[in-house]
């Protein structure tokens, strides 16, 4: 028995305080200005920059719990076929589900839960932008038109939340057709004579802010949000001119009529409030 390495030595790492890692979250860098928000700070502020006013990104989830504040009944959304054009680019489409699911713990891009907005019911369906960019494929167009339908069966108001890159290219002409699709249900809506309240955020783009995104009977905004169908750049290149410095925000949109109001995070749930009030 070597009495220092038995028992010195055991009794000295007992006495040498442990190392608490640190975790690697606390801070966020906001993405306009590059201040570093500590992560309290950043979700009482509602996950927007105290120092420049940015709105950063939100989960799905985190979003229908402001404005359900916490208490609404999630959906169960029916199934589709899984990689109908059996898609492989440098991976394949099954394998890049099976990722985003496990990293976001969600089953597609979008949310669909019915609650109380300020005492006002309404169905809330949330895209996840974490999910393969917030891309609409038949999953997302099966969740909106279950939400139109759950609307019409609830006699309650319909707002959707669309943060997305437009169509998922991994289903082809299926995701394209999601268009229509969502057209209709959005009609659907209508003929049952309930109200249709877009919020738009960042970002909305494609084939999403070419079909439902821009149907609202009331269309709110974000602001500073990116929203537009093809990208800046290929628009420049395209018409070979210029364009504005704020172009595709909200703030564009709202001079040019395709926007009704810009509502700041923190005054969403009242403005909400107020409208489905007007409404009913």
């Amino acid at each position: 028995m070597n009495w220092i390495t038995d028992y010195v030595r055991p009794k000295l790492s007992k006495l040498t305080p442990q190392k608490k890692e640190t975790p690697n979250n606390l801070w966020t860098k906001c993405p306009s200005c590059e201040q570093m928000l500590f992560h309290r700070d950043l979700e009482d502020s509602l996950f927007v920059c105290p120092h420049c006013d940015h709105h950063l990104r939100i989960t799905a989830q985190q979003r229908l719990n402001q404005l359900f504040n916490g208490e609404y009944t999630p959906l169960t959304l029916r199934t589709v076929k899984q990689d109908p054009l059996k898609f492989k680019d440098s991976k394949k489409y099954t394998d890049r589900l099976k990722e985003y699911r496990q990293k976001t713990g969600l089953e597609d891009a979008i949310l669909v839960a019915h609650g109380k907005i300020n005492q006002k019911p309404a169905v809330v369906a949330v895209f996840e932008f974490g999910f393969m960019g917030g891309s609409m494929g038949m999953a997302v167009g099966e969740a909106l038109v279950t939400a139109a339908e759950t609307a019409i069966k609830l006699n309650f108001p319909l707002i959707v939340i669309p943060a997305s890159g437009g169509a998922r290219m991994q289903e082809g002409m299926l995701s394209l057709m999601q268009m229509p699709r969502t057209t209709v249900a959005i009609q659907m809506v209508r003929e049952a004579k309930l109200p249709y309240i877009v919020i738009l955020t960042d970002p909305t783009l494609g084939g999403v802010s070419a079909s439902f995104a821009m149907l609202g009977d009331l269309t709110l905004a974000e602001p500073k949000a990116t929203i537009g169908f093809a990208g800046a750049r290929v628009i420049q290149e395209t018409i070979r001119e210029k364009l504005p410095a704020d172009f595709q925000t909200s703030e564009y949109l709202k001079d040019h009529g395709m926007v009704d109001l810009i509502v700041p995070r923190k005054d969403l749930n009242n403005t909400l409030a107020r409208i489905l009030k007007i409404f009913s």
